[in-house]
C-alpha cells in the first residue's frame, strides 16, 4: 500500500533577493515533506532563512526556484486571488505580536479573516464564540486587547487563526513576547490543538520550545542542515 501524499511538498525551493547588483540568496535548494497532523518545529538563529521559509509555506510569497506543492497544488502556478483565498480557507497564521485591532473586541477580532471570506454574519459569530471558548477567552470576548494580558491577546490570535478551521496552523514565534510560564501555556495550547488535527508548523529560534514538536527541523544559512523524527 502506498503512503499518503504529502499535505506539504517542497523540493529544490530557492529564493533571492536583489540588492543593488548583488543577489541575496535566502534559501538554497531545500527539500522537505510534510504530512497531515504533524506537529514540526523549523529552527534556527536569525538570518537562517526560517522566516522566509515560512513565507513559502504561507504563500506569502513564491520562491524563485524550484516546487512546493500544497494539497497537491503546485503553489507557482496559482493566480494571486487563488492564493490568497489558500491563505484564508487553508492557512492560520499565529504571530509573536499578536496582530490584534485595538479598537476592535476579543470577538470581533476572531470574525475578521472570516468577513474576508464572505461568511453571513450570524455564521461567523457562531465560529469566533466558538474558537474563543477552544481557548478559554470565552469571558474576556467583549474585552479589547488593552484589556487582555500578552497570553490572553495570544489566546484571541490562536483563535482568529483556527476561526475559519484551517488544515494548517503556522506559529512564528508564538511565544518570543511571552514570560516563561505564559509561553508553555501557549505552547501546550498548541499541542492540544495538533492533537485536535490541525498541522502545526512552528518557527522558532529557541530549541526548548522546539522540543515540544515531534520532529524538528534545523535550517542554517538557507540550507536544511537536520531534519529529524525524534525530540531533542
Amino acid at each position: 500500500m502506498s503512503s499518503p501524499q504529502p499535505l506539504i511538498q517542497i523540493s529544490g525551493l530557492s529564493h533571492w533577493y536583489k540588492m543593488g547588483d548583488e543577489e541575496l540568496r535566502v534559501l538554497k535548494d531545500v527539500s522537505l515533506h510534510i504530512h497531515h497532523g504533524e506537529f514540526v518545529a523549523i529552527i534556527g538563529p536569525s538570518g537562517s532563512g526560517k522566516s522566509t521559509l515560512m513565507n513559502m509555506i504561507g504563500c506569502l510569497d513564491v520562491p524563485n526556484e524550484g516546487s512546493y506543492r500544497l494539497d497537491g497544488q503546485e503553489v507557482r502556478e496559482l493566480s494571486d486571488n487563488r492564493l490568497s483565498a489558500i491563505r484564508n480557507e487553508k492557512l492560520g497564521f499565529i504571530f509573536q505580536q499578536f496582530n490584534l485591532l485595538s479598537k476592535l473586541t476579543a470577538l470581533e477580532n476572531v470574525e475578521l479573516p472570516l468577513i474576508y471570506r464572505g461568511l453571513p454574519h450570524k455564521e461567523r459569530r457562531m465560529l469566533a464564540e466558538q474558537s474563543l471558548e477552544r481557548v478559554g477567552l470565552s469571558s474576556r470576548k467583549l474585552h479589547r486587547p488593552s484589556e487582555l494580558s500578552g497570553g490572553q491577546q495570544q489566546r484571541v490570535a490562536i483563535a482568529r487563526a483556527i476561526a475559519g478551521k484551517p488544515s494548517i496552523l503556522l506559529a512564528d514565534e508564538p511565544t518570543g513576547a511571552l514570560d516563561t510560564n505564559t509561553g508553555k501555556e501557549i505552547i501546550q495550547l498548541i499541542r492540544e490543538l495538533n492533537e485536535q488535527g490541525h498541522t502545526i508548523i512552528l518557527i522558532t529560534h529557541d530549541l526548548t520550545v522546539a522540543s515540544q514538536a515531534d520532529r524538528i527541523i534545523h535550517i542554517q544559512d538557507g540550507v536544511i542542515a537536520i531534519d529529524g523524527g525524534a525530540r531533542v
